[in-house]
């Protein structure tokens, strides 16, 4: 069968759109509902996403069939198509990850059906400085969002106790993510171990409840606090990204800590759940809740970081080219 494309015009581009019909998800949700949810929520998403290489989680067939990480900006990648170059860890030669800078690449990401995006917690040039610090929550077996929720608030107590200010959102998925952040100079040498510190002292104090290795036969009862995200080689599920675990999509968003609460007390699980249609209307309500991570500075408390380093806790990180030698780049 020809595939049937549609040229599209969007803030000065045109993008041929192709097989707008095409089912994506097993509830019949299209690749065109995926492409109209990105342009409707692209206001809110583009902030957040500014400057950061992303990593794209397509899936040309559907979830249903085989899905690929995207990390290295394709062939077809159009001229006008933002990148950046980031050394390769183990070889030599550049990943050359895409920037979901504008509308149009929001689009052209969606029309190859890259249902999920994954941003790092850094923005291009300074690789190796993350603007916040990420707590990725993970259900075991037997627990649920609303178990995530009740170590949400255990980790929050403790982070308030350290005079940092957090924010929620659901995964989308099954988890929860809790952002602390930062938007001052700090690098992952120094927020990795203060997470893995953060989250070990939640799994010492809680150990009916909280791990925080990483082995999965020690998670079922339990929710996995993966502090290991906060890395320079690691991506996040960005915040009003599709979802892509169950037969229908879901939006990854934030909520309120009240929300959690109301949630926590009644049982209410479906409560944190948003498909696309809910989480618009949501935010027409609400709007960008997460708005104060990308503004929000803080630091990580001195002391705490003192006793780190004192400890040999801290590690170096890769060798990573002079920023100076780094530029965002177009695609040939």
């Amino acid at each position: 069968m020809a595939k049937k494309e549609y040229p599209f015009d969007i803030d000065g581009r045109t993008i041929t759109l192709s097989n707008l019909e095409k089912p994506l998800y097993p509830s019949g949700f299209t690749k065109g509902e995926a492409i109209d949810y990105y342009i409707r929520v692209s206001e809110l998403l583009l902030p957040h996403f500014k400057n950061r290489p992303v990593t794209l989680k397509r899936f040309p067939n559907g979830t249903a069939g085989k899905a690929f990480y995207e990390k290295n900006a394709p062939r077809f990648t159009p001229p006008w198509v933002q990148t950046f170059p980031v050394p390769r860890r183990s070889k030599e030669g550049d990943i050359n990850y895409i920037l979901i800078n504008d509308r149009a690449t929001l689009v052209w990401c969606a029309n190859i059906a890259s249902l999920e995006l994954h941003p790092f917690l850094h923005r291009a040039p300074k690789i190796d400085s993350p603007t916040a610090v990420v707590f990725d929550l993970d259900p075991g077996k037997g627990t649920n969002l609303l178990t995530c929720a009740q170590v949400a608030f255990l980790l929050k107590d403790v982070l308030k106790r350290l005079k940092l200010t957090c924010f929620a959102k659901v995964s989308g998925s099954k988890g929860l993510q809790i952002y602390v952040p930062l938007n001052t100079p700090v690098t992952y040498r120094a927020t990795q171990p203060f997470a893995k510190t953060i989250a070990e002292y939640l799994e010492h104090e809680h150990p009916e409840l909280i791990v925080s290795k990483m082995a999965k036969d020690l998670r079922p009862g339990k929710i996995f606090i993966d502090w290991s995200q906060n890395a320079d080689h690691k991506t996040t599920v960005g915040v009003y990204s599709l979802r892509t675990k169950r037969k229908k999509p879901y939006v990854s968003l934030p909520v309120r800590w009240e929300e959690l609460q109301q949630a926590t007390a009644s049982g209410n699980e479906p409560s944190l759940c948003f498909e696309p249609k809910a989480a618009l209307q949501r935010l027409a309500d609400v709007g960008d809740l997460f708005a104060p991570v990308d503004a929000l500075k803080q630091r990580l408390p001195a002391d705490v970081m003192a006793v780190m380093q004192s400890s040999g806790t801290t590690k170096s990180p890769r060798k990573a080219r002079p920023q100076s030698q780094r530029k965002i780049t177009v695609t040939d």
